[in-house]
């Protein structure tokens, strides 16, 4: 299966774009600073360089597993026995490919799955974490609500460009 690398970085980026504006002060960056605790002063803290670097990083990370989640042709290759040599796959992949290798790989579907990983994977774990930690029910939907959205974003990116 062809892919494009280029979409795994710029759909990594959408994680930083996205955050910028989502929690800027004039949308939820006021509601979130409150409910977390934080202040003006707590966010000028720390290596704001190493935070963005490793932000990327496991953005990058999330946009390789969003592959799997986007585009079900990969699990194909799993199910044939995978690549054989450097350059050649099994004929049985080779046929499947030739009928369905362009199905379902759309921008639109991918944002589909990636709504999905964001509603049904991300809110659940933020939700978990926001409980444990006794935030507020705005607090874990403002943290949802992004990787939900930032999610969206990715799965259209990547099912779509790859």
């Amino acid at each position: 299966m062809e892919t494009n690398l280029l979409a795994f970085p710029v759909s990594a980026l959408f994680v930083v774009l996205i955050g910028f504006v989502w929690y800027n002060p004039k949308v939820f960056g006021t509601i979130w600073m409150r409910e977390s605790g934080l202040t003006k002063e707590d966010l000028k803290t720390g290596n704001m360089l190493k935070i963005f670097a490793f932000t990327y990083i496991f953005a990058l990370m999330i946009s390789i597993t969003l592959l799997s989640l986007t585009v079900h042709q990969t699990g194909a290759l799993a199910m044939v026995g995978g690549v054989t040599a450097l350059d050649s796959t099994l004929p049985s992949y080779a046929a499947f490919m030739a009928d369905y290798g362009g199905a379902f790989r759309t921008f639109k579907h991918g944002a589909l799955h990636g709504f999905g990983s964001g509603l049904f994977f991300a809110f659940p774990v933020v939700a978990i974490n926001g409980l444990l930690e006794r935030k507020s029910w705005k607090y874990i939907f403002i943290h949802a609500g992004f990787w939900t959205v930032t999610l969206t974003i990715m799965g259209a990116i990547i099912c779509g460009w790859v």
